[in-house]
């Protein structure tokens, strides 16, 4: 597998060049590598949740819509979110965001499938919903040291926020309420905080998270990171040990607008992969909508001085 550091290495971002927002990679049991991402739409209709696969991380082929049948509590609308994936070792297990069909905010959604590419069956309730955007973003974590199963989400100006999964991961821990682990804040990017993606590593927990503002044109975003001594943190932010003016760890730069919303994947030589989207300064929109087309890119990401770094910092 050392062709695939190689080829990843020398590949030129972006990887998948067309609208794949909030993305998310997971290594599945049969060998590929499955990149999830928020709905796209295209000449015939809508894809609610998109799936691509890939052998190196570098080619992806489309296999279309992961979540073909909508939850009946959301079948009247069209909006679905940062999808995040999990599997038990026997069936794979989808988490994503989506309006309500009463529209009185955005919800949690869980879903089920024997195949990583699905398709996906929904639950028949949602997880938890409510006012505003505040449920979106879902990222499911099992702690390697407790062996519980947890649930990172959050937008909406509020704070990031985790809850106890089943063992089953589709219903909240009975007796479980939602604690916060990351508060918006004053500093640069951090007006608004979502996209948690959590990461244990040399025995510290790592949180990386996205702020603040995703999709305006130009956008201003970036991928930060905390750290913490449990899944719960207490996490500190990077700019908080390093003086630095922020906590980012990748930020625009003159080609690239608004990274973020990361994934990470380790491949089989255990280098570690950031993914996530980007905007095309030079190709902003989506052809045929006035959408902005946020492309999946990739690079290495390295681990020094207790802190991760990403090659560039920017895209």
């Amino acid at each position: 597998m050392l062709w695939l550091l190689a080829a990843v290495a020398a590949a030129h971002n972006p990887v998948i060049t067309h609208d794949f927002a909030d993305p998310m990679v997971l290594k599945a049991p049969d060998g590929f590598y499955y990149a999830y991402a928020t709905q796209r739409h295209t000449a015939t209709g809508w894809i609610n949740v998109q799936v691509s696969r890939s052998k190196d991380l570098q080619h992806w082929a489309d296999l279309g819509d992961a979540l073909p049948t909508k939850p009946a509590w959301a079948d009247k609308t069209q909006d679905f979110w940062a999808p995040h994936v999990v599997t038990d070792g026997k069936r794979f297990i989808l988490y994503f965001s989506s309006d309500n069909n009463d529209k009185q905010g955005l919800c949690l959604g869980v879903a089920t499938a024997s195949s990583p590419a699905g398709p996906f069956k929904p639950e028949p309730t949602p997880l938890v919903g409510g006012p505003s955007f505040v449920n979106i973003d879902p990222f499911a974590f099992d702690d390697p040291k407790t062996g519980k199963h947890w649930l990172y989400w959050g937008s909406g100006f509020e704070p990031i926020r985790m809850q106890e999964l089943t063992a089953d991961r589709l219903q909240f821990a009975p007796g479980s309420k939602p604690a916060f682990v990351l508060w918006p804040s004053r500093d640069p990017y951090e007006v608004l905080v979502e996209g948690a993606f959590l990461v244990e590593h040399g025995g510290q927990y790592y949180l990386y998270y996205s702020g603040d503002n995703c999709c305006s044109d130009p956008a201003h975003y970036a991928v930060l990171v905390a750290r913490g001594p449990t899944p719960a943190g207490p996490f500190v932010k990077l700019n908080y040990e390093s003086g630095g003016r922020d906590s980012a760890i990748l930020r625009a730069n003159a080609r690239w607008d608004g990274p973020g919303h990361n994934a990470i994947v380790t491949d089989d030589q255990g280098q570690d992969w950031i993914v996530y989207h980007a905007v095309d300064r030079k190709h902003r929109n989506e052809p045929g909508t006035k959408d902005l087309r946020r492309s999946l890119m990739i690079d290495r990401l390295i681990y020094k001085d207790g802190w991760p770094v990403v090659e560039g910092p920017t895209p």
